[in-house]
């Protein structure tokens, strides 16, 4: 059977269910589930030493107001770690090199940063849209430019970080069927 060689793009199904709800659900049912004893076993004291360190490297170049993501940005880094170190495995799916999970991903966080600057420092925020000494007559189509640009930047970063998951695998295929 002959394939294209990117149908390594294409979502895989089995018996036409998509793989990539396994793929998101394999993560959680990993990690063990604390219990109501005052001794836990060494694996739930290990995950929550490494939970504890990780948060800790997480927010320590942050400031005080910073520290309220804490929860977010340690559950969004722990899930995608799972997500990746599942695809280590060999004959296993990788949802993150799905343009739609990168997607996914990119959409909410993006729009979150913008509106939360917008909310709390709203001129340092437009301040970025006109560079400092711009000729009067270019003021309009800078502030156009800049803003579409901040529009497409989670689409751009999104398409570029599926194309780099993707082609170290596009090469192998490549190189192997021209040998």
């Amino acid at each position: 059977m002959t394939l294209s060689f990117f149908d390594q793009f294409m979502s895989p199904t089995f018996l036409g269910i998509p793989l990539i709800a396994l793929a998101l659900t394999l993560p959680w049912l990993l990690f063990p589930t604390p219990a109501t004893r005052w001794l836990n076993n060494r694996l739930l004291t290990l995950q929550g030493w490494f939970i504890n360190r990780f948060t800790l490297q997480l927010l320590m170049p942050l400031n005080l107001g910073g520290h309220k993501w804490a929860g977010i940005l340690t559950s969004l880094m722990l899930f995608l770690i799972s997500l990746n170190m599942l695809g280590l495995l060999p004959y296993t799916f990788t949802p993150t090199t799905q343009l739609s999970m990168n997607m996914g991903f990119a959409m909410p966080l993006w729009l979150a940063t913008v509106l939360i600057g917008m909310r709390n420092q709203p001129t340092i925020t437009l301040g970025h849209l006109l560079p400092e000494g711009t000729p009067t007559l270019l003021i309009p189509v800078l502030i156009i430019i800049e803003t579409i640009s901040v529009l497409i930047r989670p689409l751009a970063l999104g398409v570029r970080l599926t194309a780099n998951l993707t082609a170290g695998h596009l090469l192998i295929q490549l190189i192997a069927t021209a040998a």
